[in-house]
């Protein structure tokens, strides 16, 4: 059996040795928390940006385009051809032997003839001599199937506020306002009251920018471009930015009244004519939103 002695001094030892990994133990600890990363601090809270919708008010082409020559010979050949091989039209099933209508008829095919084939194409072979034939063609001398011209009077004036101006080409509408004492060029554009959706505000906007005499279709519920403008005289980290969200619409009748006191003109150009007259900035933003034609 051990003595008292001996078990007291076990005692001793193990409480040192129990103390010694405490102390062991608390030290790693705390460098630990010593050599620890510091806590990652909260982001400052950014100013909310002031959103915009912007509408690019489109007059589609009225007119097709000119072809080009190698078009336009292209087409003269497929009509030469289809008028070569096409059945004869049978106006005794349509007209009465002998009516003014059939004569009228008859004069008229030889033209188209005459037009399509050129001479001797499109004369009269019949021996026999028709009085009202021949005062007929007295009679239509001066009809001449013409096309309206494809230079309207507004080309020739430079008249940019009518709507009738590049009848080939897509218009949209610009306005004149005053940004920071200088004249912009821009396309009409309001701010979105609180809790109002956008394609609301598009239409609530147009109204009030220019006005209820025309009569317009904004295309869809989805804008098709944002725009992010810069103000040079902020610089302010936490300053409020602006967002622009544009939406695309057609007028259908009726002529823009825009609100004078915020702008002072208005014009309707094509794609290369808003290039010149918009800053470099505002015509990067916007120009992959518009027809090239």
């Amino acid at each position: 059996m051990f003595s008292r002695s001996v078990l007291s001094s076990c005692r001793s030892s193990s409480r040192a040795v129990l103390g010694r990994s405490f102390a062991t133990e608390a030290q790693i600890t705390e460098s630990a928390a010593s050599t620890s990363s510091p806590q990652p601090t909260r982001p400052k809270k950014t100013a909310r940006p002031n959103l915009h919708t912007a509408i690019i008010l489109n007059r589609s082409p009225l007119i097709s385009r000119t072809p080009t020559p190698f078009e336009k010979a292209f087409y003269a050949y497929q009509a030469r051809i289809h008028r070569a091989l096409h059945n004869p039209f049978s106006t005794d099933f349509y007209f009465k032997q002998g009516a003014p209508l059939e004569t009228r008829f008859n004069i008229e095919e030889r033209r188209r003839e005459r037009r399509a084939f050129g001479h001797p194409f499109g004369q009269d072979t019949s021996e026999e001599r028709n009085e009202a034939a021949e005062l007929m063609e007295v009679a239509m001398r001066d009809e001449v199937d013409e096309s309206m011209p494809r230079i309207h009077e507004a080309d020739v004036k430079n008249d940019v506020k009518n709507l009738n101006r590049r009848g080939q080409r897509n218009l949209y509408l610009l306005l004149k306002t005053q940004e920071d004492g200088k004249d912009v060029w821009r396309f009409p554009q309001g701010s979105i009251e609180n809790d109002e959706y956008l394609h609301i505000a598009a239409h609530r906007r147009l109204d009030a920018e220019c006005g209820q005499h025309m009569d317009t279709w904004i295309v869809s519920r989805n804008p098709i471009g944002v725009y992010h403008p810069s103000k040079p005289t902020v610089t302010a980290e936490n300053a409020e930015k602006e967002v622009v969200f544009f939406y695309k619409a057609h007028i259908l009748a009726g002529q823009v009244r825009p609100d004078q006191t915020r702008y002072q003109d208005f014009a309707w150009l094509t794609k290369g004519e808003i290039s010149r007259r918009t800053d470099e900035k505002y015509w990067a933003g916007i120009k992959d939103m518009l027809s090239d034609f």
